[in-house]
C-alpha cells in the first residue's frame, strides 16, 4: 500500500477546519453525514457547534450521532435529544440521532479479528457520504479518540456499542459493563466495527482531526480532566488510519511537559492497538507524508 496524504496545518479555526477540508478534494455528494461528539452533560471541552458550523453548512451536511450504553443524558432518546439541543447543536443544524428508533442495520465484517457483524444506527441508510469530524483527545475507554473512534464506537447504536465493548459477547446495556472484553480484544472489535463503514461509504469518506482542548478524558466524560497538552493544529485525510497514527505521532513528537501524561493514558490502555488491527485489516496504512499547510 502506498504512503497516505495526511495534511497539517497550526492554525485551528473554523475557517481552518474548510480549508483543511478542501485540500483532500473530495466530492461528498448526495445527503452527507458530518459525524461529531455533541458533548456528554457536564464536559468542559467538547468542540461547540458554533466551531463546526462553516465546515458543516460548507458540505450541506446533517449532524449525526447514536445513544451511548453508559449511564449518563445521552443512553435514551428523550434525554439525548434534549442534550443535542442544550448544547446548541440543533440551533444551527439538522440532528439526526440514527438509532432513536429500532430496527438497527447491521453491517457485515467478513474479516473481523473479532466482530463478524457491526450494528449501527438504521438511519445511516439514508446517507450517500460521511465527513468525519473528530475531536482527537484521550479516552478512558481506548486511550485516545479520534477518527478510528468515531467510525466505530461513534456510529453504532446502544446494541452495537455494547457489542464491540464486550468483544461480540454482550448487547445489554445494563450489564455490558460487567462483562468487558480483555482490552487488545476491544480495541481490535472497534477496529472491525470501523472497517464496516469505511466499506459502506468507499470512496465518500473524509476525515478531520482537530487536535485541541488535549485531555485525557474523552467528550464523553460528564466530569473530564481538563486539557493537560497544548492545542497542536488541525490533520485531514483521506485515510483514517493514517490520520490517526499521525496524531499520536505529533504527540510522541512534543516538547509539551504534559505529553508523558497524555501518553500514560495511551499506552495504559493499549490505544495504538486498534490503528495497528485498523491497519492490519486493510482498510488504511499507518505509513504515510505529513504535509504542512500553511
Amino acid at each position: 500500500m502506498e504512503k497516505a496524504k495526511v495534511y497539517f496545518t497550526k492554525t485551528i479555526t473554523p475557517e481552518a477546519v474548510v480549508k483543511m477540508f478542501d485540500i483532500l478534494n473530495v466530492s461528498l455528494t448526495g445527503k452527507v453525514a458530518v459525524k461529531v461528539h455533541s458533548g456528554e452533560a457536564g464536559n468542559q471541552n467538547y468542540l461547540h457547534p458554533e466551531f463546526m458550523r462553516p465546515m458543516v453548512e460548507h458540505v450541506n451536511g446533517t449532524i449525526v450521532e447514536c445513544n451511548t450504553a453508559y449511564s449518563g443524558e445521552r443512553n435514551s432518546t428523550e434525554k439525548h435529544q434534549k442534550l443535542i439541543a442544550d448544547h446548541g447543536w440543533t440551533k444551527y443544524f439538522d440532528v439526526d440521532l440514527m438509532d432513536a428508533e429500532g430496527p438497527d442495520l447491521t453491517l457485515p465484517i467478513p474479516n473481523g479479528k473479532i466482530l463478524k457483524e457491526n450494528v449501527v444506527g438504521k438511519n445511516l441508510a439514508n446517507y450517500d457520504s460521511m465527513l468525519v469530524l473528530a475531536h482527537f483527545k484521550g479516552h478512558p475507554a481506548g486511550g485516545y479518540g479520534g477518527a478510528l473512534k468515531q467510525l466505530s464506537i461513534g456510529c453504532a447504536s446502544t446494541v452495537g456499542k455494547c457489542l464491540i465493548h464486550s468483544g461480540g459477547t454482550i448487547t445489554d446495556q445494563e450489564i455490558v459493563w460487567d462483562h468487558m472484553a480483555q482490552q487488545d480484544v476491544f480495541c481490535e472489535a472497534m477496529a472491525d466495527s470501523a472497517e464496516s463503514i469505511v466499506n459502506y461509504f468507499k470512496d465518500k469518506l473524509a476525515f478531520v482531526n482537530i487536535m485541541c482542548n488535549l485531555s485525557v478524558d474523552c467528550d464523553c466524560c460528564a466530569v473530564a480532566e481538563d486539557p493537560c497538552m497544548a492545542d497542536i493544529g488541525i490533520l485531514s485525510s483521506t485515510d483514517p488510519v493514517a490520520l490517526d497514527q499521525a496524531c499520536i505521532d505529533l504527540i510522541y513528537q512534543s516538547n509539551d511537559p504534559g505529553r508523558a501524561h497524555f501518553l500514560e493514558r495511551v499506552e495504559s490502555l493499549h490505544g495504538t492497538h486498534t490503528i495497528d488491527a485498523a491497519a492490519e485489516l486493510g482498510y488504511g496504512t499507518k505509513e504515510y507524508e505529513l504535509i504542512c499547510v500553511d
